[in-house]
């Protein structure tokens, strides 16, 4: 998407889309986290560091949208789903409520020797956003976070 390039609604990069970027997406993913910022102020005060109920019941997005305004790319799939970007994929996780994060990128971009490290950068980004990131490992050793909302 070029900047300046009319859009539709805001959707968070999961992971799974085309690829975004220019500075009218940097500004519309602020403003999203902003918003989700201010929702968390009106329902508990300014002292707000838990998920509200909104990112509780949509946590891909809320997830997704944290870890953009971080500054941690998200990865990219072209139009027939072949990955064509490095970076996180943010999905639905086995337990309700929560999120599965992994690294992943093109065949041989070496996303798979990135992924503690750049793992560990997500988790960093979400804590002080009121979701606990663990790190877990799966089958052929691959690494991933499960994410949910802190209490």
């Amino acid at each position: 998407m070029a900047d300046g390039e009319a859009t539709g609604p805001f959707e968070p990069a999961t992971g799974e889309g085309p690829a975004v970027s220019g500075a009218d997406r940097e500004a519309a993913v602020r403003a999203a986290l902003d918003g989700l910022l201010r929702i968390r102020r009106v329902l508990a005060g300014p002292a707000a560091s838990a998920p509200a109920p909104w990112e509780r019941l949509q946590p891909v997005r809320a997830i997704a949208i944290a870890l953009e305004a971080a500054g941690i790319p998200p990865s990219a799939v072209d139009g027939e789903g072949a990955r064509i970007t490095t970076g996180y994929r943010a999905s639905a996780a086995e337990r309700p409520g929560s999120v599965r994060v992994e690294w992943l990128g093109p065949p041989g971009s070496g996303a798979e020797y990135e992924a503690g490290a750049s793992l560990g950068r997500c988790a960093t980004a979400l804590r002080p956003l009121g979701w606990v990131a663990l790190a877990y490992r799966g089958p052929r050793r691959h690494h991933y976070l499960e994410v949910e909302p802190d209490g």
